[in-house]
């Protein structure tokens, strides 16, 4: 492989290296903004408990209200009855009393059932408050972890960025700017083996000379890849298994047969 080439190989693996931690680094702000929201959703839970809690409390306070009210009724109209000197008006006062008093137990029926829901809204406030305070500290204990882990890495792509810059000079650069054009179109890779006589990457069988020209050592020249047009260089195949010894055989097959 001509050394211009392997320096552009370790180059692409510096790359790709650079792209993963930019990557990384990139998904940072959207893993801080999701505990953020993770505690303001908890937050709006919080309100709405409360809100809700305290339209049970103003509901409490009619119905008891109703229930002083209707039973406030009650005792005029059991005080006039004792007044009134006609049996007609007695038994239209009765009327009112029972009438009364009727909704003043379905007035007591209804704040029994507001006092009971307000219990439960209230434990709903205090599970909504218990949650927020640890979300919130889930998010600052995560927050100052992901920010740590933020610096690190970019400490390590300032100190890799500075070591492609090494590797960017001592390469050509005709050679370096026309993988620069490929990496740009190609998703980073400007560079591809071949591996059978075909590019590793899309696959396309390179022409018989392209391919004797690559595996000489002393090949200068460039070759790019006719179809996905990355720069081409051969890596030999690793050498293939020895067969075994006719009497290694023969003993694992009489193993095999026993």
């Amino acid at each position: 492989m001509q050394p211009e080439i392997k320096r552009l190989v370790e180059l692409q693996a510096a790359d790709l290296y650079l792209a993963g931690l930019r990557a990384r680094l990139n998904a940072f702000p959207e893993q801080l903004a999701d505990l953020e929201k993770r505690v303001a959703a908890g937050r709006q839970e919080l309100a709405a408990a409360k809100d809700a809690l305290t339209t049970s409390l103003k509901d409490r306070k009619k119905y008891e209200m109703d229930v002083e009210s209707w039973k406030e009724k009650a005792r005029k109209y059991r005080e006039q009855s004792f007044a009134v000197k006609t049996n007609e008006a007695y038994k239209a006062l009765q009327h009112e009393i029972d009438h009364a008093e009727r909704e003043v137990a379905q007035a007591e029926d209804r704040l029994l059932d507001r006092m009971v829901g307000g219990e439960e809204f209230d434990r709903q406030v205090k599970a909504a408050e218990r949650a927020v305070a640890e979300l919130s500290r889930v998010a600052e204990t995560d927050g100052r972890r992901l920010q740590g882990e933020q610096a690190v890495l970019r400490t390590e792509l300032e100190a890799k960025e500075a070591e492609r810059a090494q590797m960017v000079s001592s390469i050509p650069e005709n050679l370096f700017e026309t993988y620069e054009r490929v990496a740009r179109r190609r998703h980073g890779v400007g560079v591809a083996a071949v591996l059978h006589e075909a590019c590793s990457l899309c696959g396309l069988r390179v022409v018989p000379h392209v391919f004797q020209e690559l595996r000489r050592a002393d090949c200068s020249d460039i070759f790019q890849c006719e179809t996905c047009t990355r720069i081409l260089y051969y890596v030999e195949p690793p050498p293939a298994a020895a067969p075994a010894p006719p009497e290694a055989q023969s003993s694992a097959a009489r193993a095999h047969d026993s």
